[in-house]
């Protein structure tokens, strides 16, 4: 290559992913050139032909050589959108889902109700994405979130400082608080099943954190365990809303069955059955 300029650069990166097996290598490429050099991928576009400085190739080839090795493009950002929000994300946590906010979704619209006064829980917040957007919709809500992992949280806590959300606490706890009660209890549990994390994509497997993945035998150990003690956590009427695995929002469904009403099923982007939701009765 002669000349390092924008277009033969995105050519190159482009080209490498794509033998290593990356998913959507040109867009990887344009993300990772337009972070290295902090610009927009549409200036990409009119800036083609200029060269790039001595300080941006040398940016560019360290995140494309962290991409080989099948690195998250948000882990190399630092940074991925949730909910119209940038949340920061790195290794200590999982990177935010599209079909997560199908979580957040489901946690509003069935506490519609409760929206000036919501007590809600997130369990297993991981970078604070559900219980602050919940934070920041529902701006006179108090929200606590919890998570085993306290690497975890300090980006969580990082992300409500930086996002304004100054009516969430965060708490180090296995699943659930010391004291209080609540309105809403939502989480985005481990639920992978222990044996299958390793045939997931090596940007998975290799690099998010095991214990946001592990969900035990059959994915479900957490959403057991979340069902079995959440009635001395959640007030009579009050909400639950899980996020589950592929395949696994049946067993979740009869789970809430046995002590919860209206329970609903609701499907994300793929149209896989993702958010399970239920009223605890009385």
């Amino acid at each position: 290559m002669n000349e390092w300029t924008i277009e033969s650069m995105l050519k190159w990166a482009a080209e490498d992913f794509r033998q290593k097996g990356i998913d959507s290598p040109r867009l990887d490429a344009e993300v990772l050139l337009a972070h290295a050099i902090g610009t927009t991928r549409m200036q990409l576009i009119l800036d083609s032909k200029r060269l790039l400085e001595t300080g941006e190739l040398g940016r560019f080839r360290e995140l494309v050589k962290r991409r080989r090795n099948r690195e998250p493009v948000a882990y190399l950002k630092g940074e991925r959108e949730f909910y119209g929000r940038p949340f920061r994300v790195d290794a200590r946590v999982l990177v935010p889902r599209p079909e997560t906010e199908h979580l957040v979704d489901v946690a509003l619209a069935r506490t519609a109700s409760r929206s000036m006064s919501l007590r809600a829980l997130d369990a297993c917040t991981g970078s604070g994405c559900v219980a602050i957007t919940i934070a920041k919709e529902r701006p006179t809500s108090v929200v606590v979130a919890t998570d085993v992992s306290g690497d975890a949280l300090a980006v969580a806590r990082d992300n409500a400082l930086r996002l304004g959300a100054y009516n969430v606490a965060f708490e180090e706890a296995d699943l659930f608080p010391r004291s209080g009660t609540f309105d809403l209890i939502v989480s985005n549990p481990p639920y992978i099943a222990s044996a299958e994390i390793e045939t997931l994509a090596p940007e998975v497997s290799k690099h998010e954190p095991r214990l946001a993945l592990d969900g035990g035998g059959d994915g479900l150990d957490i959403v057991r365990r979340i069902v079995a003690s959440v009635g001395k956590f959640l007030d009579v009427g009050g909400v639950l809303a899980l996020e589950v695995g592929d395949g696994d929002a049946p067993k979740t469904a009869a789970l809430l069955d046995i002590a919860f009403d209206d329970v609903r099923v609701q499907r994300d982007y793929g149209q896989i059955e993702r958010i399970v939701s239920g009223v605890l009765r009385a």
